[in-house]
Formats: C-alpha cells, sequence, structure tokens
C-alpha cells in the first residue's frame, strides 16, 4: 500500500510542473484524493459491501468533483490533472500510466447488465472534456485530444481529434516506460488535410478537363457544317436576366 502511495506522488511530480513537493500534493490535490478513496471504495466493492462502496464514492465525489464508480477497476500510477467533472463508469478498465485531464468521460452506451464502459490500456493521455463512450479498447500509447468523442476501437500509438474521434498514427516519438506523452496540444489538423486532398485532387481533374476539351475542339471545328452551328444557336438558352443590386 506504502510503494502504491510513494508511485502516486512520484507521477504527479513528474507530469505536473506545477507540483512542488509532496506535502503539497497530498494535502491540495483533489484527483490524487479520489483515486486513493476509490481504491477504499473498490476493497469494499469486491467484498459485496457494495452499499457502503456507493456511499464512499460518493462521498469522493462531493470532496472532489470526480466521479469514479466503485466497480471500475484501475492501474497503479493513475494521474487525474484538476479532475473536476471526471466520471469513469462501473465496467471501465484502465492500465498503468494512464493520466486523465477534467471534463473527461469513460461512459457507457447501452443499459443491458455486463460489460458496457472503455477499456482504456497503458499510457494512455485522454485531454480536456473527451468523451470515450462504449465498450470499446484505446490502445496502448493512444492520446486523446481536448473534446474528441470516441465510440470505435483504436488502436496502439495513434492521435484521436474529432466527433466523432478520426485516428491517426502517431508520427513524433515514443513516449518511455511510465512516461507518457503529455503533448495533448500536438494534434493532427484531419479536417484542413483531406479538404487540401480534395482541392489538389479537383485542379488535377480540372486541368485533365481543359486539356481534353482543347484537344478535341481543335480537332473538330475543322468538320463542323453550317447546320450544326445554326442548331446550336437556336438551342441555346436566353441568357437570364441581371440581378438587381440589392441582393446578396
Amino acid at each position: 500500500m506504502f510503494n502504491t502511495i510513494r508511485e502516486d506522488i512520484t507521477c504527479t511530480l513528474e507530469r505536473d510542473p506545477a507540483a512542488r513537493n509532496w506535502l503539497e500534493i497530498v494535502t491540495s490535490y483533489s484527483g490524487l484524493h479520489a483515486i486513493w478513496l476509490h481504491r477504499l471504495a473498490h476493497r469494499l466493492w469486491r467484498a459485496r459491501l457494495k452499499l457502503l462502496a456507493r456511499w464512499l464514492s460518493q462521498f469522493s465525489r462531493f470532496l472532489t468533483g470526480i466521479e469514479i464508480h466503485p466497480g471500475a477497476q484501475i492501474g497503479p500510477r493513475f494521474f487525474i490533472d484538476h479532475g473536476m467533472g471526471v466520471v469513469i463508469g462501473e465496467t471501465t478498465e484502465i492500465g498503468a500510466d494512464v493520466t486523465l485531464y477534467h471534463g473527461v468521460t469513460l461512459g457507457g452506451v447501452r443499459l443491458e447488465p455486463g460489460k458496457r464502459h472503455p477499456t482504456i490500456e497503458d499510457g494512455v493521455v485522454i485531454g480536456a472534456g473527451a468523451k470515450v463512450l462504449g465498450a470499446i479498447t484505446v490502445g496502448k500509447n493512444t492520446r486523446i485530444g481536448a473534446n474528441a468523442v470516441v465510440v470505435k476501437d483504436v488502436g496502439p500509438d495513434m492521435v484521436v481529434v474529432g466527433v466523432p474521434g478520426k485516428p491517426v498514427h502517431r508520427a513524433g516519438p515514443q513516449p518511455t516506460a511510465h512516461k507518457p506523452d503529455l503533448d495533448h496540444n500536438v494534434l493532427p489538423d484531419v479536417l484542413s488535410v483531406r479538404l487540401d486532398r480534395i482541392l489538389e485532387r479537383l485542379d488535377e481533374v480540372e486541368h485533365a478537363i481543359y486539356v481534353n476539351g482543347s484537344r478535341n475542339g481543335h480537332g473538330g471545328s475543322e468538320n463542323r457544317s453550317g447546320s450544326e452551328h445554326v442548331g446550336q444557336e437556336e438551342s441555346r438558352a436566353p441568357e437570364p436576366d441581371p440581378e438587381p443590386d440589392y441582393m446578396i
């Protein structure tokens, strides 16, 4: 137990530059208080003292603003930064060295009993306001951007952004042991990249149409008859009237 507490304090010092010493962490970090109270509530839950476990979890919620169901399974060196508004559901499974920021929800999407909350593997970082919903798995060392909504499985070493979340392979260096990738502000702009690709492809298509049209127009202009020109003039639609100046 004391080794676990020591690891919790150490990982807080490593992941929060604002943390100055162990006394400040023990007395001032609500995320740490919520984790410690949850471990006690989880023991009560496994001992079939479920009502007492729920009472303790509700007391922790009142004290810290962090709601962790006593049935959730949480691994070592779990860190919640700031923490206000974090919700972790009953069947959630969290691995080692996971980091959550405020407003994160690890929630369920169905009413049937059984596994209905996400599994978060080792080294995952979930940014502020992100929602991970359903019995899905987020792979090892994945980073989820702020306010992303993840509803499908995500492989390891990915970066997830957007609503719904779109995974992109990590381009930067891999995180080391016990030190997750906390650069959760470095995120790809998936939508802009795809729009740029569409515009590039459109330019290519327009250029091909222009080149082919110029060739066909040059080759066929000499063989056109006068009757074809007359028919084209007759079938040409009248030009529309100009729009009034006040219309936008």
